[in-house]
């Protein structure tokens, strides 16, 4: 216990840290001097708790600050402190989302809230079914493992060779775990047919529809369309309606990818944007991103076309686990419906910060407009006109290149700016933001505010790093 204790004052002067601006944002050492640093190997003998406590103690001081107001470089930052209650009780019972006997109360929090979710989302009287997986990338794959297995049941026991070929659809900003599962279901990253985004990142219906065709003509079967509710570098919210016309004339299976949008359906402001996700066979949602549940939480939700389709694409009938003549209701082991055997109990830190938050989740209080606005001074370019999100894209433009007459060598110069100053922010520690390159675009910086913690005296504080550490470029 005097142990435990230690170790949970050492996480509490973190957490205070982590909050203060004074303090890095990471300390950072290139992997060869970190291995050397500390001694990280497995030992053939046991270490002490003292020496266990120094491990710890090494462990936080070289890890990243994710909830420090200065870090902009994922779409996952902040730290909530109900939801770490919630995962420090999550992980203290340590147990598996498996069966309702060992898991009760869990599995009774994971059904309610999939429930209140797909309410939500606007589906009549919450029906359909849902998981919590580790992360959206899974959320995805459930969702075309569902779309293929509606379409063609006996690809469950007779695998590929007895269905055509299918084709999937997706946004060419879209997240890379539409192919990714493709993949791994054996589908095949080539039958992903990206579709044209507008200038602003949303995917365009005409060049969806045409694609449809095309597929159709070449013999391919359209199966699974991906529409995304704000991508992972614009931010941008496809339009569903126009989508969900088209999924609808050809029989196709409709998926949104909401894993970082999807939050703003608990926004009365900007739930518009997401106007037709009621209209979706399936949605990606992951609270761990805007309404800053702690890692990892996110959820498939599925309306139920047909009754049961999740349980029948995915049960095994294991005996060990799932017995047909326990005592109480059966439709509580909800183990049998997921791809994991073993799977960590996400539910509690969102269940519980809805309780002590109640409208609190909502993502109203975000206002990308005004900081886009904000954002721009000279030496600042916008990368696309008006952002839909809380991504904000930009490419700074040092005083060397600023003014420079050759347009394809301002570009090539350009391209080396961001990874430049990137590596000189780690180095001091001060701040972290994202940069890549989009299509035709080189590298620009993308800065995503998710972090309740942050000001606009933070993005101040950004914007004067990026210029003071590459004002000699």
């Amino acid at each position: 216990m005097t142990f435990l204790q230690e170790v949970v004052d050492l996480l509490l002067a973190y957490i205070v840290e982590s909050f203060d601006r004074e303090t890095k944002v990471i300390d950072f050492h290139y992997p060869n001097e970190l291995l050397q640093l500390n001694n990280w190997e497995l030992q053939d003998e046991p270490a002490t708790l003292d020496d266990i406590l120094i491990s710890c103690r090494a462990t936080l001081k070289y890890a990243i600050k994710t909830a420090h107001p200065r870090y902009f470089n994922q779409l996952s930052t902040g730290l909530d402190m109900v939801g770490l209650a919630a995962d420090w009780l999550t992980s203290t019972a340590n147990t598996n989302m498996f069966t309702y006997e060992v898991a009760p109360v869990f599995v009774l929090l994971e059904y309610v809230t999939l429930k209140k979710m797909r309410e939500i989302i606007g589906w009549p009287d919450g029906r359909g079914d849902g998981i919590f997986s580790p992360g959206g990338a899974i959320s995805n794959m459930y969702a075309m493992l569902l779309a293929r297995f509606k379409m063609f049941p006996e690809v469950k026991e007779k695998g590929m060779s007895s269905v055509p070929r299918l084709a999937a659809f997706t946004s060419e900003h879209s997240h890379f775990s539409i192919k990714k599962g493709a993949a791994a279901l054996g589908i095949g990253t080539e039958s992903v047919i990206c579709i044209k985004a507008d200038e602003c990142g949303k995917l365009i219906p005409a060049d969806l529809e045409r694609r449809i065709l095309e597929a159709k003509q070449k013999g391919f079967v359209p199966f699974f369309v991906s529409a995304t509710a704000g991508t992972t570098v614009y931010g941008a919210f496809d339009p569903l309606i126009a989508i969900s016309d088209i999924c609808r004339k050809y029989n196709v299976w409709m998926h949104v990818d909401g894993a970082w949008g999807g939050s703003l359906l608990m926004s009365g402001r900007h739930r518009w944007k997401l106007d037709g996700v009621e209209r979706a066979n399936s949605v990606t949602w992951n609270p761990h991103k805007m309404m800053s549940v702690p890692l990892q939480c996110s959820a498939l939700l599925n309306l139920l076309t047909p009754q049961g389709l999740m349980q029948n694409c995915n049960q095994m009938h294991a005996c060990y686990l799932f017995q047909q003549d326990k005592h109480y209701d059966l439709s509580y082991d909800t183990g049998d419906k997921a791809l994991q055997c073993g799977r960590h109990v996400d539910i509690f830190k969102l269940w519980l910060m809805w309780r002590a938050k109640v409208g609190g989740l909502a993502c109203g209080r975000f206002v990308p407009y005004i900081i886009a606005a904000y954002l721009f001074p000279l030496s600042l370019v916008c990368v696309f006109p008006q952002p839909q999100h809380t991504n904000v894209c930009f490419w700074y433009l040092p005083p060397g290149i600023r003014y420079m007459e050759d347009k394809e060598e301002q570009k090539k110069r350009l391209h080396k700016v961001a990874p430049v100053i990137k590596a000189r922010m780690m180095e001091y520690g001060t701040t972290m933001v994202s940069y890549q390159p989009q299509g035709d675009k080189v590298n620009f910086f993308r800065m995503v505010i998710s972090n309740p913690a942050a000001t606009f005296e933070d993005i101040d504080f950004l914007i004067e790093e990026i210029e003071r550490l590459g004002h000699d470029l």
